[in-house]
């Protein structure tokens, strides 16, 4: 109930409701976008379902959040953050309508590949300047940490809704390049409106108070230190480096089978019709996010009891357990649902493992750069699965030796953690 009274509280804020406003409205016209774009580059009859052009697809949806996104803090610190909602959101229209337009006019091509990139760069802006806005509108401490607990939260959730919207409106367009047009189309509009909102906001009432005016090229090294440092840190740790290292080796894995997901959504679920792969496909993630779900009220009810090192160990047994069920013979929709399941709550628990031993075990001085490569880390594991699925995996998804591979990895690693992991920091000076 003080959660509810809170929200109140902050909604009587004028400031709040315009940025949540943006906030609301943009990452729905967001969710719009990655559905309509992940339509048109994985499911739509015009897009190559091949692993090399999946994979393809897929690094350069993902290549924003490992490049630009530890950068976004330079710029926002110099540019009104209002401006960059406003500004920002247009630009997303301009690119959406153009990528709409380029889909009716030459089908797939290598500037839809382009612009995406481009958009989903901005997004990484507009997502890091909500964040960075939110203490300006919300000067009460106590407020601000649930506005941080609840916005992110709330604008996932419209994210969502907006994906599962551009997912009704493919169904019910007709078939074709016509369907992915409009799937855009209509996320340019909802873009313009988040657009529009921002104008509701001051000038500058997002800051920043007090522009940043040192060189732009000396703020970018300092923020490429600042990651090194980081990763020397972690590493002098011990035990923060060690579950870095097992999470991305487990994302790595992951994000090989995700993209043998996709592949075996469109190619062996669905029997090579892309309509009905993207319904199988929404059906798999479902699944991952069931069992991400059920990962929140195992770890807390079971995962408190264990040492965070053997609960990431036990979860990387779990999707070890996972793969195997997808080797002995070729997978129907059940035994794909329930693998995913399986995988999605390992996923989810070792994750919360892992952010439970930075946060604990790195000096607070630290802690910034510490969580900054460890996002940096998290994203460049899945661009570089992508490269590997480009070369293994085949095009119908499904491989009984790559499953047993990708097991036999997340059981070595677990056996690593568990058995030769680090159970304490070790003590090293404040510099590193």
């Amino acid at each position: 109930m003080s959660v509810f009274r809170e929200l109140r509280a902050l909604l009587a804020r004028s400031g709040f409701r315009k940025l949540f406003a943006v906030r609301l409205v943009s990452q729905a016209g967001d969710g719009m976008f990655q559905v309509g774009l992940a339509n048109l580059l994985f499911f739509s009859p015009e897009s190559h379902g091949s692993a090399p052009a999946i994979a393809g697809a897929f690094a350069v949806m993902l290549a924003p959040f490992t490049v630009v996104g530890p950068f976004a803090g330079v710029f926002l610190d110099r540019w009104q953050r209002r401006q960059v909602l406003v500004v920002g959101n247009a630009v997303r229209v301009v690119i959406t309508a153009a990528m709409a337009v380029l889909m009716v006019a030459d089908g797939v091509s290598v500037w839809i590949y382009v612009l995406g990139l481009a958009a989903l760069s901005v997004n990484r802006f507009l997502l890091a300047g909500l964040s960075a806005g939110l203490p300006l509108v919300v000067e009460d401490k106590k407020l601000l940490l649930t506005a941080n607990a609840l916005t992110p939260t709330l604008g996932a959730g419209a994210a969502f809704l907006g994906g599962l919207s551009a997912f009704v409106v493919g169904q019910v367009a007709p078939p074709g390049q016509i369907q992915d047009a409009t799937a855009l189309t209509c996320a340019a509009v909802v873009m313009g409106g988040a657009s529009l909102l921002g104008l509701r906001l001051g000038r500058s009432e997002l800051g920043p108070v007090v522009p940043a005016d040192g060189r732009l090229g000396r703020e970018i090294v300092v923020v490429a230190r600042g990651l090194a440092d980081g990763a020397r840190y972690l590493t002098a740790r011990r035990t923060p480096g060690q579950a870095l290292l097992a999470m991305a080796a487990h994302r790595f894995c992951y994000g090989v089978v995700f993209i043998a997901s996709i592949l075996m959504a469109r190619n062996l679920l669905a029997d090579g019709d892309p309509a009905s792969g993207l319904a199988v496909f929404a059906q798999v993630v479902g699944a991952t996010g069931v069992g991400g779900g059920l990962a929140i009220v195992v770890t807390a009810g079971i995962g408190r009891r264990m040492a965070p090192q053997s609960w990431i160990a036990t979860m990387l047994v779990v999707a070890a357990a996972s793969q195997l069920l997808l080797v002995p013979v070729e997978p129907g929709l059940v035994l794909v649902l329930g693998a995913a399941g399986l995988l999605g709550m390992a996923a989810q628990g070792a994750k919360i493992a892992v952010d439970t031993i930075v946060q604990r075990d790195s000096s607070d001085e630290f802690r910034g750069r510490a969580f900054a490569f460890f996002d940096v880390l998290y994203n460049a594991a899945f661009v570089g699965a992508a490269a590997l699925a480009a070369a293994v995996v085949p095009d119908m998804g499904w491989s009984p030796g790559l499953f047993a591979v990708l097991a036999g990895v997340y059981l070595v690693a677990g056996m690593l953690v568990g058995f030769r992991g680090a159970r304490e920091p070790r003590e090293i000076a404040a510099a590193v």
